[in-house]
């Protein structure tokens, strides 16, 4: 498994790199879930995604030889943009596998910072046979989105800074999609503040890593249909799920009403702009997933690339 000595190593690559985002808080959330609410804020990290520091971690570990051949990933969004962050930044050819149903603003984004686009269609062909490919075709180096310690350890940074800026959390509210930000987390959390209790969130309709955890073995999601793109993972890997094992107390999931209503009450009242992914956290507390009455209750705010399409059905879908 990922080591925190790899996530301290990961911390000093990304010192000066990678924005130390804000922590923010609102006494109206609190009033309303009954603890006291601390949101790291992910959302106003670099390509607008925690997906950055795992990114810059692990192409940081390559040799010259490596980058100059190029590196390839799949990603639904976030990490596919900030491998072409990264490889703009080091001057590096990246190729992003995107499924056909990505958002138009992730993909725009990840062409912007130069990357090469191959889609698939998720219905036809995985995602992971289509990098492999292109890794036999072209000697490019794999970067997967989140089962690979660089990867793991750089996201775990996130939540180092927030139990350095927060001191005393009880609780660690994370989201889970392959599990790179939520085993970081846990093993973050285990070594700066062990008496924390970790939980995950994943939609309801995406459940693999919560039947995963409950079951002790593997469990798969074919291609599922949640407003959380950025958790349409079919399942976790061997490192995340080993990690989320050891180190994570609880996993619980949402339903997509309350995703779509705590995207809108981080719009509306908190004015934060987060995506349905990065929202899970909160949709837990506010629909009563999770219950932290009187506690101190760190939540991260994954990530805030929502299109505009997708916003504005929120906004018109969402409770008031």
């Amino acid at each position: 498994m990922t080591t925190f000595e790899q996530l301290q190593d990961a911390r000093r690559i990304l010192e000066g790199v990678a924005h130390h985002t804000p922590v923010t808080t609102s006494r109206t959330l609190d009033d309303i879930v009954g603890c006291q609410v601390f949101l790291k804020c992910e959302n106003l990290q670099r390509i607008g995604a925690f997906k950055f520091r795992g990114a810059y971690n692990s192409v940081s570990h390559l040799d010259p030889q490596t980058r100059a051949r190029g590196v390839v990933t799949h990603s639904s969004g976030n990490h596919g943009q900030a491998i072409s962050k990264v490889g703009q930044l080091m001057g590096i050819p990246t190729t992003i596998v995107m499924p056909t149903t990505a958002p138009v603003t992730k993909r725009a984004a990840a062409e912007g910072y130069g990357a090469t686009i191959v889609e698939h269609d998720p219905k036809v062909e995985k995602r992971e046979e289509v990098s492999a490919r292109l890794v036999e075709e072209h000697g490019l180096k794999l970067i997967p989105p989140f089962n690979h310690d660089h990867v793991i350890a750089g996201q775990g940074s996130a939540a180092a800074e927030l139990h350095e800026d927060v001191h005393d959390l009880d609780v660690l509210i994370v989201p889970c999609g392959g599990g790179g930000l939520l085993s970081g987390s846990a093993l973050a959390t285990r070594n700066l503040r062990p008496g924390c209790q970790v939980i995950g969130i994943e939609p309801e309709l995406g459940d693999d890593a919560t039947r995963s955890f409950r079951t002790g073995t593997i469990q798969r999601v074919e291609n599922p249909q949640t407003i959380a793109d950025g958790t349409r993972t079919e399942s976790v890997g061997d490192i995340t799920f080993a990690m989320i094992q050891e180190y994570v107390d609880d996993m619980q999931t949402v339903t997509e009403q309350s995703i779509i209503d705590a995207v809108k009450y981080l719009f509306l009242r908190l004015k934060l702009v987060v995506e349905p992914s990065g929202a899970l956290g909160i949709a837990a507390l506010m629909s009563g997933a999770i219950k932290a009455e009187g506690k101190r209750v760190g939540v991260i705010l994954s990530g805030g690339n929502v299109d505009s399409a997708t916003m504005t059905r929120i906004l018109a879908e969402g409770r008031d």
